[in-house]
């Protein structure tokens, strides 16, 4: 009990301090300027473009490890131009297929029509920062057997389905690919993934997939709307590998025309903590297989439907773990818990996410999705 009320003076404290510095040096509003611990990271620096690479010293919960492109070169994406086959220095394809670590960024606002999935290699960051970009209206992103990938403020929308095709995968290997389901981004058999300050609107499947025993992965600081699946982790209720899969879902708005899967659980660990759910329509947070789920100073607005929570099950479940502290519950919100003991995150230390408590969500949360951010000022 003193541990918790520690934890919750320490963050009325902090939210005082932000507030106040804001009002103060910055003439903005207390909602719009209050910031969580991962923004709070980098946002203060008014010399962010000079420093991009900071943000990667800035994930937190289980995709902490995620370096990104922190240790390669700049690369910039001048054209929204996209050739599966040959892709073209410039392009974002040309980037992320490289063998190297890089840092990418982008010298426009673009909107970037992929003319099939988009397939990454490992050590890349993608940061939309100091432009408007778009991924849509053809296929999105795959992250495919890989590791240490950072997406940062990007704005998904429209995704189609992939077509069967070559792809270039690497700069070595050209492949044929059978075609993608539509999602935004696709986490598949990867580890140490960061997805920060990206916005998603109609995907043709599902906004974030991470299925495939994927693992070490934070979803954090995103706005999703308009789509019936949401998120999902875990491939399907046979695929025991999944077991090691534990994300992490932090300080995201699930906004207006959202169905249900904000995430959708199989097996592995789920951390969701600090994140606003305005009016989901079925329901908000489910699963099957025996995940285990600690909801955490979550922000629950209902509509029509009332339960958080649905467990797909042809047989029992009051043993598995689902739970919640802290969160609170609006206009008839409510959250079934079930399974016995602790299901505490296994965090490492460094990697530990402190719950602020929930009645700052609204604003923690109020810059979700990509943010305005100009060169010499504040983002």
């Amino acid at each position: 009990m003193a541990s918790a009320t520690y934890s919750f003076l320490l963050w009325c404290l902090l939210a005082v301090c932000l507030v106040s510095t804001s009002q103060a040096s910055y003439g903005y509003g207390p909602v719009k300027k209050a910031m969580n611990s991962i923004d709070g990271c980098w946002r203060w620096n008014s010399n962010w473009a000079a420093k991009r690479r900071s943000l990667a010293y800035c994930a937190t919960g289980f995709g902490e490890g995620a370096i990104g492109g922190r240790y390669g070169r700049m690369y910039v994406v001048t054209s929204p131009a996209d050739d599966p086959i040959n892709p073209q220095p410039g392009t974002l394809r040309y980037g992320v297929i490289q063998p190297q670590p890089l840092w990418i960024k982008f010298a426009r606002d673009m909107v970037i029509k992929l003319e099939n999935g988009l397939i990454m290699n490992s050590y890349k960051t993608i940061d939309g920062r100091g432009a408007k970009v778009e991924i849509a209206y053809g296929p999105c992103i795959t992250v495919q057997g890989v590791s240490h990938i950072i997406i940062h403020g990007i704005n998904f929308h429209d995704c189609q389905p992939g077509k069967s095709g070559m792809v270039r995968s690497s700069t070595t290997h050209l492949g044929h690919r059978q075609g993608s389901p539509g999602d935004a981004i696709q986490v598949f058999a990867s580890s140490n993934v960061w997805i920060d300050h990206c916005s998603f609107a109609q995907s043709a499947d599902t906004h974030i997939d991470i299925i495939h025993a994927s693992t070490a992965i934070t979803v954090s600081n995103c706005y999703f709307t308009q789509q019936d699946e949401v998120m999902l982790l875990g491939h399907n209720d046979g695929y025991t590998a999944d077991k090691i899969m534990k994300v992490t879902v932090a300080y995201n708005f699930f906004g207006p025309g959202c169905n249900h899967r904000m995430p959708r659980v199989r097996f592995g660990y789920a951390h969701i903590v600090n994140n606003r759910y305005d009016q989901w329509q079925m329901y908000a947070i489910g699963g099957s297989a025996d995940p285990t789920i600690f909801s955490q100073g979550n922000y629950y607005l209902a509509a029509n439907s009332k339960e958080v929570t649905k467990r797909m099950s042809g047989g029992r479940w009051d043993n598995w773990k689902w739970r919640s502290s802290g969160d609170l519950f609006l206009n008839g919100a409510y959250f079934v818990q079930s399974g016995y003991g602790s299901c505490s995150p296994e965090y490492a230390h460094y990697e530990w996410v402190t719950a602020a408590p929930a009645f700052m969500v609204p604003a923690l949360t109020a810059q979700a999705g990509p943010l305005n951010c100009n060169r010499g000022k504040l983002c």
